[in-house]
């Protein structure tokens, strides 16, 4: 069942069902998310189940603003799972949310143990997207603090950027099963930046459209490296975010060398390239942004497309050097691993 999220009477409807255990489709900024109910253990691990994902990979939970945006707003917005929030995690949150920004922080060992993986931290975010925050809450007027959701498709594959990407992940499940919000096109188009605040100091990981350097301002303390002793976080296995179709990144030049080498006879290949690679016509292609921001936006929707011509192959070219394409080559990586 998609429904449109401009409609109250929509977001009342699957603030309902959130509350009633069912699964919602949620629009956020950055891809839609497959949410249920964070503090309904039975709810969280039918994510798992409809995801296939496996239990001990946590999920982000998502929570509605306060009142005010001030520091004390954002501590109580996160109180219902944090039981403590550094400082810099308090500054992060006053520059960023709501935002394409996760936090993770020491969980309160009595909520959400299924959604954290079994861990004792849990990722947190609040969505911008107007139908998200709409949704959070109507959803926390009907006692639910906080929804996990992790990306709306199944495990490892291309997240979802639009509610036909998700009704096409989860066909098989019924529409008492699962309510989907269209909240249209999401603007950024991949996953939020992750920061680790749960060990005295922020540690960088996942990339995303927030740069090093714009988390380091915010927060007044320099980004330390992911460690072995690194908590688990959504979407940083090495292989992820993959089509049907093999992805492999190559640079501008080794791309065009290959395509000039097999000529006509190439087949069974699409191509995502910016406009300095020429490619035959007959090929599958599409032509990568030269701005980040364009090319995040556009991202999963374009492999989507290209993996439904049927291909075997996907050629990407590697994405420029530099922290504003660090979100979309980290994202590109993963699907060719």
């Amino acid at each position: 069942m998609v429904l449109s999220a401009d409609a109250p009477a929509n977001i009342e409807a699957a603030a309902l069902r959130l509350a009633a255990g069912s699964l919602v489709g949620l629009p956020t900024e950055t891809v839609y998310g497959l949410a249920a109910d964070a503090g309904n253990a039975s709810a969280v691990q039918r994510v798992f189940e409809a995801k296939g994902r496996p239990g001990d990979h946590p999920l982000i939970v998502h929570v509605a603003p306060s009142a005010t945006a001030d520091a004390e707003g954002w501590r109580a917005a996160v109180a219902p799972f944090a039981r403590e929030v550094p400082e810099f995690a308090v500054a992060l949150m006053q520059a960023f949310w709501p935002g394409p920004l996760t936090l993770i922080l020491p969980r309160r060992p009595e909520v959400a143990a299924v959604a954290a993986g079994g861990q004792d931290s849990v990722g947190l975010r609040c969505p911008s997207h107007p139908a998200a925050l709409a949704l959070l809450q109507a959803a926390r007027a009907h006692g639910v603090m906080g929804v996990a959701a992790p990306s709306a498709n199944r495990f490892g594959r291309v997240s979802p950027t639009t509610a036909a990407h998700v009704a096409e992940e989860f066909a098989a499940l019924s529409d008492a099963a699962l309510l989907i919000l269209d909240g249209g096109a999401c603007p950024v188009g991949i996953e939020s930046t992750i920061v680790d605040c749960s060990r005295g100091a922020p540690v960088l990981l996942r990339p995303g459209m927030l740069t090093p350097a714009q988390i380091e301002a915010a927060c007044g303390q320099p980004l330390r490296e992911r460690d072995e002793q690194a908590p688990r976080a959504s979407g940083t296995l090495a292989s992820h975010y993959a089509p049907r179709a093999a992805v492999r990144l190559m640079p501008a030049p080794q791309l065009q060398a290959a395509l000039d080498l097999m000529g006509k006879d190439a087949k069974n290949i699409a191509v995502y390239a910016s406009k300095g690679v020429r490619v035959d016509g007959a090929l599958p292609r599409r032509r990568m942004p030269e701005m980040a921001a364009d090319c995040a936006q556009e991202l999963f929707a374009v492999l989507r497309e290209l993996d439904a011509t049927g291909v075997r192959l996907i050629w990407v070219e590697t994405p420029p050097v530099g922290p504003d394409w660090d979100g979309v080559r980290d994202r590109l990586e993963r699907a060719a691993a």
